[in-house]
Order: structure tokens, then C-alpha cells, then sequence
């Protein structure tokens, strides 16, 4: 509080010349311990940052490591997260408690085993996404986050906190001039991805069903320079019900792709959509494409922080996929071969889901036991003086108006007390 009320006297500075000087004069130190902060986070490693991944918790970094990230990621806008190039695309159990659908790990399995009881994606997967598609999971309420449009998109998004767990997010995206049939292609083609997602660097098969259209694909992601690239390890397999195609993507185990340092392995994921014939906006014909989707992951960035980089970036993410879109549509219209994985996106289960829902059997979703239980970070505390000091260099950038500084400092000092709880 006497660093806050100190800041404030020096805003009281009858002009904004005495403000200027009294403020670079009171930053000084703070910058010293700022950068000092995001050297030795970013540059120093004990011996302890050299084990693998499974040795201590992700979660558990050094604070002066968190407040370098927490500057950064705060500049950044985070416009390069991952999960929203899927279809924000491409993190959060959306059951009661966190809980995440059951995985199988792929240790013992080959190709033939990804079918049937052994799928790495299941039936009950199945089942969890229709729960979420008719909000009936018993999750807590959605809160709306953005109502966005341009002339061949509109596109709506919510996000809801569970207790424990990652943010979860939620988005309807309806794509004028598009067939179902021709979007879940496009979203399952990770050879073309690699085209229009400049996060995506690396897409490999590991394992298929040519049967059931099951897949395990490794992904490598591009993060900024302060993190290191992220690495999904994913099955994935699509259902169809008439015209509606339900579209399960969830990270999975897989002790046969050993783990490095990296990139960072992110076990925590899950994205899945669900993609049917809409009305035009146009002239109400059903010549459209709705896209429900449903995701969530732990990438190993304190929520919160997450929360702030994945509003700034989701719609600067979301607009770059309907030029990828229309760009496909024109490479498919020139009957090119298509690649195995839109081939096998064509591999779908049939189901009559409504049949599913009347025979009661669907299952409880708030008792489904996770194999694994993700629970909030530890509480970390990031030290004021580090967020307060990027505070006063922000709002001398920004703008010279008392009132632009005095809600910049409220906001830090909100995340100063944010910092208490990660």
C-alpha cells in the first residue's frame, strides 16, 4: 500500500513534466530488479531445470521465472496461442471437478488396435461431446466473450471457470458458402495445416484405423521466443449422424514417444467439434456451416495470465482460418489428390445419436473418473514491485492523462493480488 500511495503522490504533480521526472526517478530501481528478474529466469538454469518433465510439477517455476513471463506475455497479447488457431483451433474437463475423458495409453498398441474396445477414442468420448453440444454436462454457466462477423464468417465465444482446471471456452463460427462434409476435411488435414497455421511446425501419423478413421498424430506448436514449442500427442476419430459430424481431438498418453525438454509435452487437451449444415445469413438457404466448439489445455502458463492473452488474441486467431478455409476449397476443386489425413477424415463411425440419447445411455458425466487429476497450480506469489514497475512504464507509454495512469495502476495492482493466488 506505500508503494501505491507513492505512486499516486507522484501523480498529484501539478504538470506532467514534474509527473515525467518524479516517475523516472521512482522506476529506476524497480527496472533494475525487472530486468535482473527476466535475465535470471530466462538465462540462469540450476541443475534442477535440466531433469525431465516428469522429475518435478510444471507448474512449480522459480517467481522471479514467473514475472518475466508475466511481463512478456502481458506485451504479447499471447496472439500466438495455440488452441485457438483450431478454431478460435486449437484447452478443460467439462465435467464436474475438472475431470477429463478417459485416454488409453499407446505403449502396446499398433494400427489394427486403435479399433474397438482399445480405441484410443471411444464411444464415451462420443457421448461427453454431445453432453457439451446440448449443455447438459451440469458445468457451471457460460459467459459470453465476443460477437465478431465479417462477410463470410460470423462467430460467437464464451469461456467459464470450473473449480479446479483451465479456463474453458466455448464458440459457434458459421462459415457462408461451406458444406459440412468439406469444413471437417479442412480441419482434419494436417498437411494443408501446415499451409495456413503458422503455429503448427510439425504434424506427423503415428497410428491409424483404417476401419473406424482413428488417428494418433503428434503436433509440435510454435510458441513466443520465452517458452518453449509445445508438443500434443492426439487421438482423434469422428462420428456422423446424418449431416452432423462430431469431431473428438483429446491429448492421449504414449510412452512409445519418449518425452524431452524440448518441446514441452502438454498433456492436458482436449478439442473437439461439433459441424453441421446451417441457414445463410444471406438469403436463408442452408448453403452454410455451424462449427460448435469445444476446448480447453494446460500449457503450462498460469491461468489467469492465459485468460488475458487468449482475449486479446482469439479474434486476430479466429479470422486467419477463413482465408485457410477458402483456400482449400479452391485446392480441392482442383481434384488434387487428397492426403491420408482428409482421407481418413472421410472414415467416419455412423451413429443415430438421437436413438443414443433415447436408449439412456448416455453417461453421468460428473462421475466419470479421470485417469488423471489436474488441479490448480501451487500458490505462487509474484512480487508487486515487478508488476507495479511494468505498470509505471506502461502508462508513461501509453498515454500522459491522470486518469488512463490511475486505471492502469488499479489493474496492476488487481494482478499483484492475482499473484498471491498462482
Amino acid at each position: 500500500m506505500a508503494l501505491v500511495a507513492a505512486l499516486l503522490e507522484i501523480l498529484e504533480k501539478p504538470s506532467f513534466g514534474e509527473v515525467l521526472l518524479e516517475l523516472v526517478m521512482f522506476m529506476g530501481p524497480i527496472w533494475i530488479a525487472v530486468v535482473v528478474g527476466v535475465l535470471v529466469g530466462w538465462v540462469w538454469k540450476p541443475k534442477w531445470a535440466k531433469l525431465g518433465p516428469d522429475s518435478f510439477d510444471s507448474r512449480d517455476v522459480s517467481a522471479s521465472s514467473s514475472s518475466g513471463m508475466l511481463l512478456q506475455n502481458l506485451s504479447s497479447g499471447f496472439a500466438s496461442i495455440s488452441s485457438l488457431k483450431l478454431q478460435l483451433p486449437t484447452c478443460i474437463p467439462w465435467i464436474k471437478e475438472a475431470q477429463s475423458p478417459p485416454s488409453i495409453s499407446c505403449s502396446s498398441s499398433s494400427s489394427s488396435e486403435l479399433e474397438g474396445e482399445k480405441s484410443v477414442v471411444t464411444e464415451t468420448d462420443l457421448l461427453y461431446l454431445d453432453g457439451l453440444v446440448e449443455e447438459s454436462d451440469g458445468g457451471p454457466a457460460w459467459i459470453q466473450m465476443m460477437d465478431r462477423s465479417t462477410s463470410n464468417m460470423s462467430y460467437k465465444a464464451w469461456r467459464r471457470d470450473p473449480e479446479t482446471g483451465p479456463p474453458q471456452y466455448r464458440s459457434r463460427t458459421i462459415y457462408e458458402d461451406a458444406t459440412p462434409e468439406m469444413v471437417r476435411d479442412f480441419f482434419w488435414d494436417d498437411e494443408f495445416r501446415l499451409k495456413w497455421d503458422d503455429m503448427l511446425i510439425h504434424a506427423q501419423t503415428l497410428e491409424e484405423c483404417p476401419t473406424t478413421g482413428t488417428m494418433m498424430v503428434q503436433w509440435v506448436r510454435k510458441f513466443p521466443f520465452f517458452c518453449s514449442d509445445r508438443e500434443y500427442i492426439i487421438g482423434r476419430r469422428i462420428w456422423e449422424s446424418g449431416r452432423t459430424y462430431y469431431c473428438v481431438t483429446k491429448g492421449v498418453p504414449c510412452s512409445s514417444v519418449p518425452r524431452r525438454n524440448k518441446p514441452r509435452r502438454v498433456d492436458l487437451y482436449y478439442s473437439s467439434w461439433c459441424i453441421r449444415a446451417a441457414e445463410s445469413k444471406r438469403d436463408g438457404r442452408m448453403t452454410a456451416c455451424e462449427v460448435l466448439l469445444f476446448h480447453y489445455e494446460d500449457m503450462g502458463i498460469p491461468w489467469e495470465i492465459a485468460k488475458l492473452g487468449v482475449r486479446q488474441g482469439m479474434w486476430g486467431a479466429v479470422r486467419k482460418i477463413d482465408p485457410g478455409l477458402r483456400a482449400y476449397q479452391q485446392h480441392r476443386a482442383s481434384e488434387v489428390p487428397i492426403s491420408r489425413s482428409a482421407f481418413l477424415a472421410q472414415v467416419n463411425t455412423k451413429v443415430d445419436i438421437d436413438n443414443l440419447r433415447s436408449l439412456g445411455s448416455r453417461t453421468n458425466l460428473s462421475e466419470i473418473e479421470p485417469e488423471d487429476s489436474y488441479e490448480k497450480p501451487a500458490r505462487r506469489n509474484i512480487p508487486k514491485f515487478l508488476v507495479i514497475g511494468g505498470a509505471v512504464a506502461l502508462a508513461c507509454s501509453l498515454d500522459r492523462g491522470l486518469l488512463t495512469k490511475a486505471v492502469i495502476f488499479g489493474v496492476a495492482r488487481r494482478f499483484a493480488g492475482i499473484g498471491k493466488r498462482l
